[in-house]
């Protein structure tokens, strides 16, 4: 929802109206030129506004990272355990990564940022390594370990190469279909896991 600001400026009022509104300035000026006070400007805020919504420029690239790592937890948390570990994963994951079809857009120019801006790694690092952690603790309880054993800190690593292979393809091939990327890619990795054990 926009509301207005004074004299027909509009202003954001949640944080999806805050996302879009610095979506559409990294698309236009770039991320590194884009900086919170333009951001806070165009959405017709202020800056410690901004920071009630999103800790820095980093996470509203990131997005909702945080809420869908709690739901990865909580889905593989509630696997059954009967269902195989390779099984579990692989579901998680592509649900993980589901997105409705209006999102899609977005969703591309939110990857191309996360993969392409050199100044996003050190921020994208500490993301990859709470995903490694997830899917590591699951695989650690399935097989009675520590996360960091070798098998589970394995899974970790090669379950995020084979999503961040997805992805890669996924953008690079506008007509790929990400959830048969990610299935494809998952079921590789646990194969390698499987191969470990």
């Amino acid at each position: 929802m926009v509301v207005t600001a004074g004299p027909g400026r509009p202003r954001a009022t949640s944080r999806d109206d805050l996302e879009r509104v610095a979506f559409e300035l990294f698309r236009r000026q770039g991320f590194d030129t884009t900086t919170v006070d333009d951001i806070a400007a165009a959405a017709g805020i202020g800056r410690r506004t901004f920071f009630r919504y999103f800790a820095s420029k980093n996470d509203v690239v990131w997005g909702r990272f945080d809420e869908g790592l709690a739901e990865l937890r909580r889905s593989l948390a509630a696997v059954p355990e009967s269902t195989p570990i390779g099984a579990a994963l692989r579901s998680a994951i592509v649900g993980f990564n589901a997105l409705p079809a209006e999102q899609v857009a977005v969703h591309r120019q939110r990857m191309r940022l996360i993969f392409e801006v050199a100044s996003l790694q050190a921020h994208s690092t500490l993301m990859y390594a709470a995903w490694r952690d997830a899917v590591a603790s699951f695989v650690a309880r399935r097989l009675g370990q520590s996360p960091d054993d070798f098998t589970p800190r394995l899974a970790g690593h090669v379950l995020l190469g084979a999503a961040v292979a997805a992805y890669e393809q996924w953008l690079a091939d506008p007509a790929a279909d990400l959830a048969d990327l990610l299935n494809k890619g998952v079921g590789r990795a646990v194969r390698i896991i499987d191969a470990s054990r």
